[in-house]
């Protein structure tokens, strides 16, 4: 399954050295950053109280993506995650078009972290003094240090991870505490918390930024095939991830809608750093400092990882040049993978507004949930329970996929609401790239080597 590339005879494959806590710092790394900006731009599309009914709103339709990707990604343990479900499950443009979705909801997600680290390092020199700190040299070295680490191993790449996303998380706990929320002394939400200035239209609205608190947690997928024991691991560190996020989404907007009005923390680019700043304690502005750029880190270097998995994949079945399906013979990476998505990141991290990026990493994500509800009904429906072996069975089955539907049809008409045209921009996108593979690429895919999965026919086949 792993089989990717030949030198003297010898086949390589990806190495599989990961645990559950490397799944739980893959997904966890990649979302915590969401807690540390851009979700409060949901803040400035309806307020506090709609970010905050947002906040569960899309922690439930995460849970929904959760349940479902632990059965189908412990049951299809092959790098690239939803994309070789897609290809199991449904067939080759399905496959492709979510190879796409994952590829840029990764690599915009890298690009966000790249311009939060540039902005929060130009902030912080000025405050120290130093009035001529550019943003600029700081999203390269990121993106460039990053895609260094990941290109040397997976395995040192998700233990740096778990190291820095265990620190950016236990900065959120210090903060909780330090502004102590059973008193009045920092909290002033009887005072801030000014209703629904939008109304309920305002509370859809919030969804689209709603999603960032949890965006990513999927990519625990993309690490299956370099995973000890994935029937254990993938479940564990995925449901584990998701419940670590739900508590760090709810303290994060109990302390900055309790210290910040909405007008400015709706506009915010750093709001945990902002809430520190707020308290006049040096201690938890270094702290909240060093957690943001961590988390920035950590999520950068994961989403390197994820969408360098899902090129691999789409390069290994020739959905792509075969070229970027090699694996380096030494640190058994995908490193041209690693290597082409580079420029990619960096483009749009020196060149597009914050905003708008996070947005297409918004849409693609969008795009890919509503392919999962859609794929695990048809996987229930030609593999039921009892004819293949899985390491984990998501309960209520079902519902999650028709909840995790309903609530993606509303988060699209909530980012049609603020970017519309963006949102009908990267439909033509996709149209367009699914032309093209559908004319020029699809003669390559062999489809008979794609199916490595020992299961039976489907039933009804």
């Amino acid at each position: 399954m792993s089989q990717t590339t030949a030198v003297h005879g010898e086949r390589i494959s990806l190495l599989r050295v990961l645990g559950p806590g490397h799944v739980w710092a893959l997904g966890v790394g990649i979302v915590l950053v969401g807690e540390y900006m851009g979700w409060n731009f949901a803040v400035g599309k309806g307020g506090a109280i709609a970010a905050l009914v947002a906040c569960w709103f899309a922690g439930l339709l995460y849970t929904c993506v959760a349940m479902i990707d632990s059965e189908v990604t412990s049951t299809v343990a092959a790098a690239g995650g939803q994309y070789a479900q897609a290809k199991h499950i449904i067939g080759p443009l399905m496959a492709f078009n979510v190879g796409l979705f994952l590829v840029f909801a990764y690599t915009m997600l890298e690009a966000a972290n790249a311009i939060t680290l540039g902005y929060l390092v130009q902030t912080v020199g000025s405050m120290s003094g130093f009035e001529n700190t550019h943003d600029k040299p700081f999203i390269v070295l990121t993106i460039m240090f990053l895609a260094w680490l990941n290109y040397r191993g997976v395995y040192a790449t998700l233990t740096f991870n778990l190291v820095i996303t265990a620190i950016a998380f236990v900065a959120i706990w210090v903060l909780f505490f330090a502004v102590q929320p059973w008193s009045d002394v920092y909290m002033k939400h009887d005072q801030l918390l000014t209703g629904l200035p939008y109304g309920w239209l305002g509370v859809l609205a919030a969804m689209h930024f709603g999603m960032w608190y949890y965006l990513g947690i999927e990519g625990t997928t993309q690490a299956a095939e370099e995973v000890r024991s994935p029937a254990r691991a993938l479940p564990l560190g995925t449901m584990t991830g998701i419940m670590t996020l739900l508590i760090a989404a709810t303290m994060t907007w109990y302390i900055c809608a309790g210290l910040m009005p909405w007008e400015y923390l709706g506009q915010a680019v750093t709001p945990l750093f902002d809430a520190a700043r707020l308290t006049d304690s040096t201690v938890l502005m270094v702290l909240l400092f060093i957690g943001t750029i961590f988390s920035t880190l950590a999520s950068a270097n994961g989403c390197i990882n994820d969408a360098s998995r899902a090129w691999f994949s789409m390069g290994r079945d020739r959905y792509l040049p075969q070229a970027f399906g090699a694996v380096h013979p030494k640190y058994r990476t995908p490193y041209r993978s690693i290597v082409f998505l580079v420029p990619v990141a960096l483009v749009f991290a020196i060149f597009a507004p914050l905003d708008q990026v996070i947005t297409f990493s918004i849409l693609s994500g969008l795009l890919e949930y509503t392919f999962m509800a859609f794929n695990v009904l048809m996987f229930r429906k030609k593999w039921p329970l009892g004819t293949i072996p899985r390491g984990y069975v998501h309960p209520f089955h079902p519902l999650p996929a028709i909840v995790l539907l309903i609530l993606c049809t509303a988060t699209y008409f909530a980012v049609f609401l603020g970017y519309g045209t963006q949102l009908i921009a990267m439909m033509v996108f996709y149209i367009m790239a699914s032309l093209w593979f559908a004319l020029h690429r699809y003669k390559f895919v062999r489809r008979g080597a794609q199916f490595t999965m020992p299961w039976p026919k489907p039933v009804g086949y």
